[in-house]
């Protein structure tokens, strides 16, 4: 049986994109699957960084003819299996973003899960991934520019037959409208994740800091996304946005103001009124 493809993407650079795939792709290999994560940001790769590897070829090595799929598989924390890219511009511009679905092919036939991650905007080498995917989870912060440009990749996605799955927004505090955003997604909004300084530093979060209000939001993401890949669980009917007040609740900052506007209904954000 074929692997499942998840395609993680976002309109705007620096949403936590590759966080969101490292952190999921680690969630899923701790429960059992085995996982590829492709590092499919052809001009700003940065998921080897992230995870301090060095492979002995990259993906834009295999894109511009010159490496086979097996000389790029590199190991990486907690079992996962990461195919890297390149940050210069040379590389760049021998890549062919076509050659990405040979790429995918073999790594589905070869993995449970393949997770891609994704550059920002709505060029070729973003829709490419995007049409590869058997599901596309998007990725957004709270910025007002991030979740607009997150709707319209969502409309690429469509243009071209993309499943989008759903939404996550990440780096939210106690002060994000998060039902606001949720208002303006055209898809399900499947989690929110608590700001967290260490998410870039500290990846994959989920094994190096498992009991931090991050990590936490990203296994309850992990979960169920488990549920959608392999179980025949639908968003509509098993799959509530995850969010836990306590996340986001430092009880030396909480303000009697604060205490009140909870007390009113609906939680920290107002979701469930």
């Amino acid at each position: 049986m074929a692997g499942y493809v998840c395609t993680v993407a976002g309109g705007k650079g620096g949403v936590g994109k590759t966080t969101t795939a490292v952190n999921v792709g680690a969630g899923l290999q701790e429960l059992g699957y085995d996982v590829a994560v492709v590092d499919a940001d052809l001009g700003m790769a940065n998921l080897g960084a992230m995870l301090a590897v060095e492979p002995e070829q990259s993906l834009h090595e295999i894109l511009a003819g010159n490496a086979a799929v097996s000389e790029a598989l590199t190991d990486a924390a907690g079992g996962l299996t990461v195919i890297p890219g390149e940050q210069s511009l040379e590389a760049f511009a021998d890549a062919d973003p076509a050659k990405l679905r040979k790429v995918i092919k073999t790594l589905r036939n070869a993995y449970d899960v393949v997770l891609i991650d994704t550059g920002a905007g709505l060029s070729h080498e973003v829709a490419v991934p995007l049409g590869l995917a058997d599901g596309i989870v998007l990725v957004t912060t709270p910025d007002d520019v991030a979740v607009g440009d997150t709707v319209k990749t969502a409309e690429l996605a469509e243009r071209i037959d993309g499943e989008v799955i759903g939404a996550i927004i990440n780096r939210v505090t106690r002060h994000t409208d998060v039902a606001a955003i949720a208002d303006r997604l055209e898809f399900p909004l499947l989690a929110v994740v608590p700001d967290d300084p260490q998410a870039t530093t500290d990846e994959p979060l989920v094994l190096n800091r498992p009991e931090s209000p991050a990590a936490d939001a990203y296994l309850r993401l992990t979960d169920a996304l488990e549920g959608l890949f392999f179980e025949g669980a639908t968003v509509e009917e098993d799959v509530d946005t995850i969010v836990d007040d306590s996340w986001f609740v430092d009880e030396e900052e909480v303000t009697e103001a604060d205490t009140d506007e909870e007390e009113s209904g609906g939680g920290v954000f107002g979701l469930f009124n």
